[in-house]
């Protein structure tokens, strides 16, 4: 059977049922309610959010993202100012999350141009691969060991650790 039908050849009958053009003398409660609740509510938060709106948009701000001054690392903080650990505490944490995505993204990077290449992965992403186990070894070097309640503090700690390793080595 075709999909494209003929309308003209294969009339639909009139239906039996005819249209009936109720007019009363009672008003129909539900129309009274809703320009009720137009008039009370809608109207006014209508005004108010189309004020705010004008508002805002005399005064175009452009967010893109939160850009945070950097602070002194925890090295450079006189004794006794917290307000100072505090702040290099909240930037090595930031520091942190960032130096994760960049390990995230080299990781998906990767992993993209395995499932491009296919099985020429090895000879075709062996610039990826170097670059993985370079940014990985990096965090590894500055996070490593931390474990999950690791600080700016204990970080650094570690990292004095490690130069008086390779100092005693250089020796």
């Amino acid at each position: 059977m075709p999909e494209d039908r003929d309308w003209e050849a294969y009339k639909v009958p009139p239906t039996r049922t005819p249209v009936s053009e109720r007019t009363t003398s009672v008003p129909n409660p539900v129309n009274f309610f809703q320009s009720a609740f137009s008039y009370v509510i809608d109207a006014p938060v209508t005004f108010v959010r189309e004020w705010i709106e004008r508002q805002q948009a005399k005064n175009k701000f452009y967010y893109y993202h939160q850009k945070f001054r950097r602070v002194p690392d925890l090295s450079e903080c006189m004794e006794g100012d917290y307000l100072c650990y505090y702040e290099a505490e909240a930037q090595w944490r930031r520091d942190r999350m960032v130096d994760q995505e960049i390990v995230e993204i080299v990781r998906e990077r990767l992993g993209a141009c395995k499932q491009r290449e296919g099985p020429n992965q090895f000879q075709n992403c062996a610039k990826e691969m170097q670059l993985l186990a370079q940014v990985t070894k990096a965090y590894q070097d500055r996070y490593g060991d931390l474990g999950f309640h690791g600080n700016a503090r204990t970080c650094l700690m570690k990292q004095k650790h490690r130069m008086m390793e390779e100092r005693k080595a250089a020796q």
